[in-house]
């Protein structure tokens, strides 16, 4: 069910202590309510069994117990307004998503902002990202780039710093956690 590529960044995410991510087309999978991921799932996997979906969609909703548990990770995270106004789903789904965010934003480790388009042009322009930490300090960290048909785990101290200094700077020109709570409600308004 699962491309190659993917379970090695499922046991990556599994050991990080810090999850960064810039995500636009959709909201990230760590932050989907199963709604939401069902329809997310369903539009990737076109022609897939209704069990293959589930299958997918069961092994994201167990990803997101990490957030949950104990040792939980810090996760911080720029999602662009395109990823919150894109519909996948009814209207009864993103409504849903949109308080799960506003609800799991919340968390104390979780830090969400919401990158607005009335910004402009941004440091995210190269497409969604993930940058994860360890608490072992001989592993160096992983950034993650998903394409269609493959991903790529780039470890090399100078890529992974110029995807941290994107990501600094989208965390700067997002409105904070606070504000963009705020924004959240806002969408959830109108929708």
């Amino acid at each position: 069910v699962l491309p190659s590529w993917f379970p090695t960044y499922v046991g990556l995410e599994g050991a990080a202590s810090l999850i960064r991510a810039y995500e636009v087309q959709f909201v990230h999978g760590l932050l989907q309510t199963e709604e939401y991921a069902r329809a997310v799932v369903r539009r990737g996997m076109r022609g897939a069994s209704v069990a293959d979906v589930e299958r997918r969609v069961a092994l994201r909703l167990e990803r997101q117990k990490y957030l949950l548990a104990d040792n939980a990770p810090e996760f911080h995270i720029v999602l662009d307004e395109a990823a919150l106004r894109r519909p996948y789903g009814d209207r009864e789904v993103m409504r849903g998503q949109l308080q799960h965010l506003i609800d799991v934003s919340e968390r104390p480790n979780v830090r969400l902002q919401v990158m607005p388009f009335s910004f402009g042009g941004h440091a995210g322009e190269s497409g969604a990202f993930t940058i994860l930490s360890f608490p072992e300090s001989d592993l160096s960290d992983v950034v993650y780039l998903e394409q269609l048909t493959s991903a790529l785990y780039l470890d090399k101290r100078e890529d992974v710093a110029q995807y941290e200094q994107a990501l600094k700077e989208l965390q700067q020109d997002s409105p904070g956690p606070d504000e963009s709570r705020d924004v959240l409600r806002g969408l959830l308004q109108l929708s």
